[in-house]
């Protein structure tokens, strides 16, 4: 696993100053256009997907949707989509959190997790916690039951994992910064 964080952070591409001034945005499209790489992470989080016998992927919009979906696929079991608010077009529920600059307000559809179904929950990043923290409790208000947290990269510094071992003790990031 080293190998691969060593991997990845050597083809992350920093961007300062997006999308505003102060920030250093981990950009993950140099790791997409990589496609032997981009293999290797998608393997990475199957094995690790697969530990935790999940029924369902839930993936954060946008970015989580792109390794969210794959993940699904290969463990042959439904994806879901957590949008922003007004992007899906059947009866929702909403979860609203705090971002740095204001309030954002997520929205999952009413049908799509079960009762006492295991739920993975992935994104491409894990900065403050507040997304996937709110992701979770929308997973909850649904009844499903949070088995873990995945990401390509955790921004320890900012201490995300802490607000999200309330949900689960399970939480993968390949790269730690």
């Amino acid at each position: 696993m080293e190998e691969l964080e060593k991997e990845v952070k050597n083809v992350i591409r920093d961007v300062h100053d997006f999308p505003k001034e102060g920030i250093v945005f981990k950009d993950i499209t140099t790791l997409l256009s990589n496609p032997d790489l981009n293999q290797k992470v998608q393997e990475a989080f199957i094995k690790e997907a697969y530990k935790l016998h999940a029924d369902v992927i839930v993936g954060i919009d946008s970015r989580g949707f792109l390794y969210g979906n794959t993940i699904a696929s290969k463990l042959g079991i439904p994806f879901v989509p957590v949008r922003k608010k007004g992007k899906l077009p059947y009866k929702t529920i909403q979860s609203s959190y705090q971002l740095e600059y204001g309030e954002a307000v997520l929205e999952i559809h009413t049908d799509a997790i079960s009762n006492g179904q295991k739920v993975l929950i992935h994104d491409d990043l894990l900065a403050t916690g507040g997304t996937a923290y709110a992701t979770a409790e929308l997973v909850e208000r649904l009844g499903g039951e949070i088995v873990g947290f995945s990401f390509i990269i955790d921004l320890s510094f900012l201490n995300g994992a802490d607000k999200l071992l309330e949900k689960s003790d399970n939480l993968f990031a390949i790269a730690t910064y």
